[in-house]
């Protein structure tokens, strides 16, 4: 063992002198596995990026909330069956709590009711399109995950009354308000005024599709006196423990068939949704989309590794006398392997070292230069790219070095 040890040490010292003596050699061929694992790398904080984005956008639609809708939230062929269904109503949410509350133990918690349609607010000269306005109740803070950044949701009192009073988005309120703050301003929403009572905190995007900010939310009641036309409902259904979902997923289809009218041979006609069941659609996109660019990088890496090979084989040939030298001498074939392997390993490791300082810095230039870019830089990444440096030292070492440790030491004593 001890001897081992030595034959590694010894090994990697050479490898060293060899780098120092063909410094421009040694960094020309380290270029390419420097390419490699900087596009291998910044792909990986890419994707990682990525990936956090796309949990922190299902988050928006929280881990313990079911969503009645006529729709459900997968791709389905036979979509006319599905077209035909009668809409939501959001006088559905009425009984369903009545049903909840009449049920010892239920699983579900409250039913909130929304609809929504998309408009153009106003305020003064200044005006945002495309702007998702929603009509709900009071209780729909118990559904929500969002904060506030200022002000509050709008109370029962006016939810019931059917209040002209509003919460606004913050990519509304940053538009219609920049310098000011919008509480207690009206703006005008289909020629309306409401009277702004909170602003929401920042939620980003959902998937980089649209804004999660573009959003003003009213009481009900008020939605519904002034936009009667193609708007959409749901209900929002608050479960008591998430763990439990599956199971209140079942009362939930039960409460609804008997509020829908349902005989027990006749189908759902509606469908129950979950943040589990739209990540599950999602996620084989995602993953699919990450193992296209991790080949597409790595091609970048086997290319570089094929030039490790190729200059390895080149030292194999130049120091062809020297191995016949060293086997005269009793140099076993192991201590030869190991020489040729851990400098072709070393090579790697020097042009992983500089490929990942590389890619830090980019990743901290995006990050600064465009900071919405989904980039996430992290110490697994680190470990990854040096294991990956290192086994494509070995691998792309290990047929050179095979080579050098099998060669006949009288026949390399001749070579010229």
């Amino acid at each position: 063992m001890r001897r081992f040890i030595y034959e590694i040490s010894e090994s990697w010292k050479i490898a060293v002198a060899q780098m120092g003596s063909n410094k421009m050699r040694s960094t020309l061929t380290a270029l390419g596995v420097i390419i490699g694992i900087v596009a291998v790398t910044l792909m990986g904080t890419a994707i990682s990026g990525i990936s956090i984005g796309f949990d922190k956008s299902m988050a928006i639609f929280g881990d313990d909330v079911l969503y009645v809708g006529q729709w459900p939230w997968k791709r389905v062929d036979d979509w006319w069956n599905y077209r035909d269904r009668k809409k939501i109503k959001t006088e559905y949410a009425e009984p369903i709590n009545r049903m909840i509350a009449a049920t010892p133990r239920s699983n579900l918690t409250v039913a909130v009711p929304t609809s929504s349609v998309y408009r153009s607010v106003k305020y003064g000269d200044g005006e945002v399109n495309n702007v998702l306005v929603r009509g709900t109740v009071s209780d729909y803070v118990i559904t929500s995950t969002f904060d506030f950044k200022e002000g509050r949701f709008f109370n029962e009192l006016e939810s019931r009354g059917g209040a002209n009073v509003c919460v606004v988005g913050y990519d509304v309120a940053n538009a219609l308000f920049p310098s000011a703050s919008p509480l207690d301003k009206s703006v005008l929403i289909n020629g309306q005024p409401f009277k702004v009572v909170g602003v929401i905190s920042r939620q980003g995007t959902f998937l980089g599709l649209f804004s999660l900010d573009s959003i003003v939310v009213m009481p009900l009641p008020a939605f519904q006196k002034y936009f009667t036309a193609k708007s959409e409902a749901d209900i929002l259904v608050k479960v008591t423990d998430k763990t439990k979902l599956a199971e209140a997923k079942d009362e939930l289809i039960g409460i609804m068939r008997r509020v829908r009218g349902l005989s027990p041979e006749k189908k759902d006609d509606f469908s129950i949704n979950e943040q589990q069941a739209l990540k599950s659609t999602l996620d084989p996109i995602k993953n699919s989309i990450a193992i296209a660019g991790l080949f597409i990088t790595g091609l970048s890496l086997f290319v570089g590794a094929i030039g490790i090979m190729n200059i390895t084989f080149v030292s194999v040939k130049e120091r062809t006398k020297e191995i016949g030298t060293r086997k005269a001498l009793g140099a076993r074939r192991r201590t030869i392997l190991l020489q040729f392997l851990i400098e072709s390993t070393a090579l790697c490791l020097l042009g992983g070292f500089i490929g990942l300082a590389l890619a830090f810095l980019m990743c901290f230039l995006i990050g600064v230069g465009f900071p919405s870019f989904p980039v996430h830089f992290s110490t697994d990444l680190v470990v990854v790219s040096m294991v990956v440096s290192v086994l494509t030292g070995l691998i792309a070492g290990f047929a050179p070095a095979w080579t050098a440790s099998r060669l006949d030491p009288v026949a390399a004593l001749r070579y010229e």
